[in-house]
């Protein structure tokens, strides 16, 4: 039985499958989201392919419409955002190569969603899972020696409240 997990409130993702060179999985995003923070992955790359529906994709600053059959590559260290803004769910097929600690990150972030009934969680639950899992997601909303340090703190802070990556 493939595990689902929650990546927000209204995405989820099913590990289709899972090995050192790839984690592959299936991604459901619910209608009407929005941009989520931009970000990066320093030592994976990614691909999507869209199945059903529409995702909006922002690469490096250019922004595009995805449908049904059309496939996006996301080179390591690429800032990027990916959301369904369309009235519609959208499926899309997504691999990480090599899958590092993908699963483990996808693993905690749906942790931390099922743990505050299912809501976003705060920025200091956050913060610790960022700190985590560094070496697999970045956020790249601003100059990255100021949010890093930021996001340390945060970190930081999350873990002496209670908070685990």
């Amino acid at each position: 039985m493939a595990d689902t997990l929650k990546l927000t409130p209204h995405e989820t993702l099913t590990i289709q499958s899972a090995a050192p060179e790839a984690l592959e999985v299936e991604a459901v995003y619910g209608a009407g989201g929005s941009p989520p923070p931009a970000h990066l992955h320093p030592a994976q790359d990614e691909h999507f392919e869209v199945l059903d529906g529409e995702l909006r994709a922002r690469v490096g600053g250019v922004e595009q419409t995805l449908r049904p059959g059309d496939k996006l590559d996301i080179p390591r260290g690429t800032k990027h955002q990916m959301w369904n803004a369309s009235a519609a769910e959208s499926r899309v097929r997504w691999r990480t190569s090599p899958a590092g600690r993908t699963e483990g990150w996808f693993r905690a972030v749906d942790r931390l969603i099922r743990e505050n009934d299912g809501k976003t969680p705060g920025p200091l639950a956050f913060g610790a899972l960022l700190t985590e899992y560094d070496d697999t997601f970045r956020l790249a909303v601003g100059p990255e020696p100021l949010v890093r340090p930021a996001v340390a703190a945060l970190g930081a802070l999350g873990r002496l409240r209670g908070h685990r990556g």
